[in-house]
């Protein structure tokens, strides 16, 4: 697939002389995958569409059924590193993240709607992009997760930004876990505005184009909300049970420990639950790389009270962190690459964390972040 083809743009005709900007993840046989070009696609086209005045709102999904998207191109990060190994930080990794996290940034800060339309699998760098939408869509289909404690990485592309802002202290236990959302969940975590019915895009294609659009973007967002509300009632009876309000309260009782290490013996404590989620992600913990849950429990600590911004260029120091530490690398290729499953963390327990070491994660490699400049001409969501 070349790079012109790796994200589908297309407008439609709308009401009153505007129009619907679509973009379209093109990667089905990778569930939509995000790669450097299809970042720099969006990036590009997203800038100019937020500049026509004939354009009223962005429309962004995945192609085929599976997925909106299933991650970051760890694979092309994984060859990188391993064909190239280089001080942190990185050249390619660098270049990957920072335009990344500013592109997620332009999506939490654009000044018209963007609905996403979360279909199917929406994991790790998809949730980047769907998080900061006005409008989050997603379907029964919806498997939602940060799974990054597999990989030995940590919940970036502002995970530590919607992570904070998620009832009580469940932010904190995804975090850990990794442990997938369906639907439901997404609407109680925070992290979805509406579910419709797999099948329900072209019927929501049709009406955003009958709707009465306006020059004011507030105004057309209202007009949105009352579009999707409408015809989220179809759905509601097809949403699968929630797995996260159930468990809340024993959420809540897991992660009140004081250190990590007693919330991670609480969580450990549910393996072999009859509740066969809490049971999961209690796996998902037990198997996962040691210093990703170090890291979890200092971000998540670190980015109370910063701006989405600074959380973002914090993210950036500690992914090219992470990949000069080997444990991302590992992780792939346990995970991914090789699939045996057995990947060899460094340093392999959690106690055996060192603080030193930890602290040297937040560290900047550089004196000017590439991401500096977020922040300085657009308003954050608060």
């Amino acid at each position: 697939m070349s790079a012109a083809d790796c994200v589908l743009f297309a407008e439609y005709a709308a009401a009153n002389g505007y129009r619907i900007a679509t973009a379209t993840l093109n990667s089905e046989r990778t569930l939509n995958a995000l790669t450097l070009d299809m970042i720099r696609a969006l990036s590009t086209q997203l800038a100019r569409w937020q500049d026509d005045p004939r354009v009223a709102l962005v429309v962004l999904s995945g192609s085929g059924e599976r997925a909106f998207c299933a991650g970051g191109d760890v694979r092309a990060l994984y060859r990188a590193l391993s064909e190239t190994p280089a001080p942190c930080p990185h050249p390619l990794a660098e270049t990957y993240f920072s335009e990344e996290y500013a592109l997620d940034y332009l999506i939490h800060t654009y000044r018209k709607p963007v609905l996403v339309w979360g279909r199917g699998i929406v994991m790790g760098g998809g949730l980047g992009l769907l998080a900061g939408a006005s409008h989050r869509v997603v379907t029964p289909s919806t498997r939602m997760a940060m799974p990054e404690v597999s990989i030995g990485l940590f919940p970036d592309v502002g995970g530590s930004w919607f992570l904070n802002r998620m009832p009580g202290r469940v932010g904190l236990f995804l975090g850990l876990t990794g442990a997938p959302l369906n639907a439901t969940d997404c609407l109680y975590v925070g992290l979805a505005d509406y579910a419709l019915e797999d099948d329900a895009l072209p019927a929501l294609m049709t009406a955003l184009a009958a709707c009465d659009w306006q020059a004011d973007a507030a105004d057309n967002r209202a007009r949105l909300d009352a579009l999707l509300e409408g015809m989220a009632h179809a759905a509601r009876e097809h949403l699968p049970a929630g797995q996260v309000e159930p468990n809340f309260a024993r959420i809540g009782a897991m992660t009140a420990q004081p250190t990590l290490a007693a919330v991670c013996e609480a969580v450990l404590g549910a393996q072999g639950d009859a509740d066969a989620w809490l049971a999961g992600a209690a796996g998902k913990l037990a198997a996962g790389c040691p210093a990703t849950l170090a890291l979890v429990w200092e971000t998540l600590a670190r980015a109370r009270g910063l701006s989405l911004a600074d959380v973002l260029r914090m993210e950036l120091v500690l992914a090219l962190r992470c990949c000069a530490n080997g444990n991302f690398t590992e992780g792939v290729r346990a995970l991914l690459v090789d699939k045996d499953n057995a990947p060899r963390w460094q340093p392999p327990t959690l106690q055996q964390v060192d603080p030193g070491w930890l602290t040297s994660h937040f560290e900047a490699p550089w004196p000017r972040s590439p991401l500096a400049a977020l922040g300085e001409r657009t308003k954050e969501t608060a």
